[in-house]
């Protein structure tokens, strides 16, 4: 009986077969057992398939940028690189020197390069480190290439501005037109034109998403304000911010921070870059290990935001699990095997309480 049992289990690849020896008799009784046995493999091997094809339709359709799969996210990764590689090598010997046809093709080169540091970013929490620094290294080496043939096809024209700057203010226009041209060389993404708070000083800004969905949300140009973001959106862009407080709810995808100073930012995200900041303090909760690149007096702390429906926030974007990833920062500028002086832990001692943002402050339009 036994013996049946294991003939008829090895052959549920195909169809199920019953193989006894032929010399044997079965009784009613006997032939009453094999049959339920019979019907219970077929069933168990039924389920199995179901369960397979379940899988397998689920991933087919799956519309997540998220790949879960190094292989296949650089696989995507090498393919979007060759692309743009050849439309940069296409444009270079396109042997044009006409402004209005050379423009749309190096803004689709642009655009294409921040498609591919978005990608980066989206799908660098299951990445190992070593890939996540190989993929920036080759998106940094793209966006040198197409500088150089920016350079190349449209020469920058020399301005003047002898008589504008007689009408300025002395100190301060001076002030500006010098920091200006120095932040632009450093800023490490394209701050994209989407919803957010731009060009404002001393003010509390507020915005609650409510349940909608929130694609970009960009904090750009703020100097001495406070900003409070209450809900969830995809992804967050922050550019140029000098002594302001920023407290914001759970970001789905990834946090890109440029040219800050003086700052405190308390924040949630699947994975968060931070290029140019000085002297300001992190209180984080990440799912991948937080990147720094050319930062310096930079802190780090555990999340410590609420306001009503945060709980909830935080399971909708998957970033209920604290962990412990805000005190693992990678600094791409310090690859040697000791501690980065760039950052360090902030001491308890020092840190901000709990923050409560629910019903404080006025809101204030989104630009």
């Amino acid at each position: 009986m036994e013996n049946e049992e294991e003939s008829i289990s090895s052959n549920l690849n195909g169809t199920l077969t019953l193989t006894r020896n032929p010399s044997e008799s079965l009784d009613p009784a006997q032939q009453k057992k094999h049959a339920a046995m019979l019907e219970r493999l077929a069933n168990r091997h039924q389920t199995r398939l179901e369960t397979l094809n379940s899988k397998s339709t689920d991933s087919e359709s799956s519309s997540s940028p998220a790949f879960e799969s190094t292989a296949s996210f650089l696989s995507r990764f090498a393919d979007s690189k060759r692309s743009i590689e050849a439309q940069i090598a296409q444009c270079r010997l396109s042997h044009t020197s006409d402004a209005s046809q050379l423009k749309p093709q190096l803004e689709s080169i642009s655009a294409s390069i921040s498609d591919l540091e978005k990608l980066v970013a989206e799908n660098s929490y299951f990445l190992p480190s070593y890939e996540v620094r190989s993929s920036l290294k080759a998106i940094s080496d793209l966006k040198q290439s197409l500088e150089d043939l920016s350079s190349e096809l449209v020469p920058k024209k020399k301005f003047s501005f002898k008589n504008k700057v007689a009408k300025k203010d002395p100190v301060t226009d001076s002030k500006m037109e010098k920091e200006k041209p120095k932040e632009a060389e450093k800023m490490g993404f394209t701050v994209p034109d989407s919803p957010g708070f731009r060009n404002k000083t001393g003010e509390v800004l507020v915005s609650k998403f409510e349940r909608s969905e929130v694609g970009e949300f960009t904090i750009s140009d703020l100097d001495s304000c406070e900003v409070r973001l209450m809900g969830c959106v995809r992804a967050l862009f922050i550019h140029r911010l000098r002594n302001c407080r920023i407290y914001g709810g759970p970001v789905m995808g990834s946090i890109l921070i440029d040219g800050v100073e003086g700052c405190v930012f308390v924040m949630a995200s699947h994975q968060i870059r931070i290029h140019y900041a000085k002297m300001s303090d992190f209180y984080l909760r990440v799912r991948s290990r937080p990147i720094i690149e050319d930062c310096n007096g930079v802190r780090f702390a555990p999340y410590c935001l609420s306001y009503e429906g945060v709980d909830g926030d935080l399971k909708n974007a998957n970033l209920v699990e604290e962990t412990g990833n805000w005190s693992n920062v990678d600094d791409f500028r310090w690859l040697r095997a000791v501690q980065s002086p760039n950052w360090s832990i902030l001491p308890e001692s020092e840190r901000i309480g709990l923050i409560e943002i629910s019903n404080k402050g006025t809101s204030a339009e989104e630009d």
